[in-house]
């Protein structure tokens, strides 16, 4: 299986909020939809997706195993109450949240390598993972197994280091905050390629991150700006506005729980 490049994200939407932007974004075109445990959203996000009319096959569902769930004997069953609130049998993609936790990255890898095996999710991979952790997940259960580090990421923090080291084992990257929670679209680089292309800023950060190879997962409550990135995928940017953008890394993190993140690549 390959993961989308392109999903729609519910973090910080609840309730009716992320039932309606999930209805939207499927509504649009999307087929992908991004959620977790701790977002205490499955359920409207299995309610939309169970409302759409569209087919489970050709609907492509990650979510996220909370630090809480991550011994061996509650790590499956969060899984399992997960599908009842999403209203499906498996999710395509189950990944950790956080790499910190009193569980060692060995036990929580290996169990999660074990809810594949039986049938709760398609593929599994990791989340906010460093190079160090990257590195001990890989040593748990192979590279092989680990389907993406879902990372944050945008112009504005490029990650090289760890996309490197991702890409040399052969783990996707997926994106998220890829626009900075809207700082980005601010900058007047990336509104000049905007208006040289004639597209919003919106689309073409997106459309940088998916021409480097990544996935993105941005969010929205609105149907209209759910529509108009959708189309940052038919848009090519060229050698110099790639170039343009690479010069606007500034080490610009916005995510970084205490307790949580470990400590980050520079």
């Amino acid at each position: 299986m390959t993961i989308p490049s392109f999903g729609a994200g519910t973090f910080r939407l609840q309730g009716q909020a992320a039932f309606d932007s999930v209805r939207n974004a499927i509504e649009a075109g999307y087929r992908a939809v991004d959620t977790a445990q701790i977002y205490n959203n499955e359920a409207e996000v299995g309610q939309a997706l169970a409302e759409s009319g569209v087919a489970r096959k050709d609907l492509f569902l990650t979510t996220k195993v909370w630090n809480d769930n991550f011994a061996a004997d509650r790590l499956l069953a969060s899984l399992e109450e997960s599908l009842v609130k999403l209203r499906i049998d498996y999710v395509d993609l189950a990944l950790i949240h956080w790499p910190l936790s009193n569980v060692p990255v060995e036990e929580y890898m290996v169990a999660l390598a074990t809810a594949r095996e039986r049938g709760l999710a398609r593929q599994i991979g990791i989340s906010n993972f460093n190079i160090e952790y990257t590195k001990r997940a890989i040593a748990a259960v192979g590279a092989k197994q680990i389907a993406t580090n879902q990372i944050e990421l945008s112009p504005y923090l490029q990650n090289r280091r760890l996309v490197d080291l991702l890409s040399g084992q052969g783990i996707h990257v997926t994106s998220y905050m890829t626009l900075g929670y809207g700082k980005v679209l601010g900058d007047p680089v990336i509104a000049a390629i905007a208006e040289r292309h004639n597209a919003t800023p919106a689309q073409v950060t997106l459309a940088w991150a998916m021409q480097l190879g990544y996935s993105v997962i941005p969010s929205s409550t609105k149907r209209e700006n759910l529509a108009s990135n959708l189309l940052a995928a038919g848009l090519q940017l060229s050698a110099q506005d790639m170039a343009e953008i690479a010069a606007l890394e500034r080490n610009g993190r916005m995510v970084n729980p205490e307790g949580l993140a470990p400590a980050w690549d520079l």
